[in-house]
């Protein structure tokens, strides 16, 4: 935690990203808590909640190589600031939807919400290490994901104790305002340059524009380096189980424990206190880790992720599922520090933008999938048993990463000290 507290204290634009980050993602949460739990309440239907995660991941998936090619040409800072204002404008529109019975509404604006998410998320990867020194790059990491679950954890449980007390329009307009303080806080952050491209950028506005040839461009770059490869499919091994899990928590809220609103927020705050217990662990152990151990880590904590997941599925007792969901999330949480910091020391900056977005297109891609399978699923078997399947799906990307370990297709890549000696770090103004 000293680590943390000292980042914010001596580094301006991180504070100033951080900030933004807390008061945007706990919007983001209250929005989830609040959209999935009317949906249910209107619908009592497990189905819909797959149909609600797919109107988000889709659109995702069709935005999210579009992004990576325009944050790697232009101004990320400005691309961050206008998907914040776009989406602040879209948030508030979920307040017509509050007493409207139909569901396309939801289904809109869910679409329109993730349009422009990939933008902002991908876009904040890809800064992270032009505002931070090589000394604070994994710190600061390991704080932007910690933070991540930590608003997991508080905006799930608000969300979920707001809506059941205060109705959905509350958590609405309080994701709208979110995105309007994140816009202030990323517009606040001051480069030596004047503005946050690619120094090395092989793209810039003066040439015509191939986004299908730059994209493939950004591809072959990630098939050349195994590990920035590998991080790239174990996540895609993870979001088959992952997004099945991610419909599933409302229905074991709401169907199987029968806890309403509350319920899943509690759901989702014990997850969130998982990942950041996890992404502490992971912070600690990533300042000395060495290569190979990483990749060891990495391994078991995906074993233990999806099994502990299955046990969690099979629970009777409320606290002891939610406790075996702290575990499985806590797992996930280690291995993903570590994989990020890889990612961020080693790929270069003229890429960053297309292969954050990659990656998360590839993991939305294969989410979606796995939220089409589980809410036909549903219609036809337990969700115990789902949950299950869905948690041996997610244990599965271990079986891939031990086997590329283990036969040395993971070797280290070469660092990038010659390119980041070149960069600005911090903030001039201090």
């Amino acid at each position: 935690m000293a680590d943390f507290t000292e980042l914010l204290k001596r580094n301006r634009n991180y504070r100033y990203t951080w900030i933004g980050q807390v008061v945007s993602e706990a919007g983001d949460h209250f929005n989830n808590v609040a959209v999935l739990s009317l949906a249910v309440a209107e619908t009592h239907n497990g189905a819909v909640v797959a149909a609600l995660m797919l109107s988000r991941a889709i659109p995702a998936v069709l935005a999210g190589p579009l992004a990576g090619i325009v944050l790697d040409r232009f101004d990320r800072q400005r691309i961050m600031i206008a998907s914040d204002l776009i989406r602040g404008v879209i948030a508030l529109g979920f307040m017509l939807a509050v007493g409207y019975h139909g569901m396309w509404l939801l289904y809109l604006l869910s679409a329109l919400l993730m349009i422009a998410s990939p933008f902002f998320t991908s876009g904040r990867s890809a800064i992270l290490p032009a505002i931070a020194t090589d000394e604070e790059l994994h710190t600061a990491n390991s704080l932007t994901q910690t933070t991540s679950w930590t608003t997991l954890a508080v905006g799930a449980f608000l969300g979920g104790a707001a809506v059941a007390q205060f109705g959905y329009q509350l958590a609405f307009i309080f994701n709208s305002i979110s995105f309007f303080i994140s816009a202030y806080c990323i517009a606040s952050l001051r480069s030596v340059h004047g503005h946050f491209r690619a120094d090395t950028c092989s793209l810039n506005e003066t040439k015509v524009a191939r986004p299908w040839h730059e994209y493939r461009e950004g591809l072959a770059y990630m098939v050349k380096s195994p590990l920035i490869l590998g991080i790239g499919l174990i996540a895609v091994g993870w979001a088959s189980g992952g997004g099945a899990a991610q419909v599933l928590f409302t229905l074991f809220s709401e169907m199987v424990f029968n806890k309403g609103a509350r319920g899943l927020g509690e759901l989702w705050g014990v997850a969130g206190i998982g990942l950041l217990s996890g992404g502490l662990i992971g912070n600690r152990i990533g300042k000395t880790i060495k290569f190979e151990t990483y990749k060891r880590t990495v391994f078991f904590c995906y074993l233990l992720h999806g099994g502990a997941y299955i046990v969690f599925s099979q629970m009777r007792n409320w606290r002891l599922a939610l406790l075996f969901m702290g575990i499985s999330r806590a797992s996930v949480a280690i291995s993903s520090v570590l994989n990020w910091s890889q990612l961020l020391r080693h790929v270069e900056d003229r890429f960053r933008g297309r292969v954050f977005a990659t990656i998360e297109t590839m993991n939305w891609s294969t989410m979606m999938l796995s939220m089409l399978a589980a809410g036909a699923a549903s219609e036809h078997f337990s969700i115990r048993l789902i949950g299950a399947a869905s948690g041996a799906l997610s244990s599965s990307t271990a079986i891939f990463w031990g086997w590329a370990n283990w036969t040395g297709k993971l070797p280290e890549p070469a660092t990038l000290a010659d390119e980041r000696a070149v960069e600005i770090h911090g903030d001039p103004l201090g």
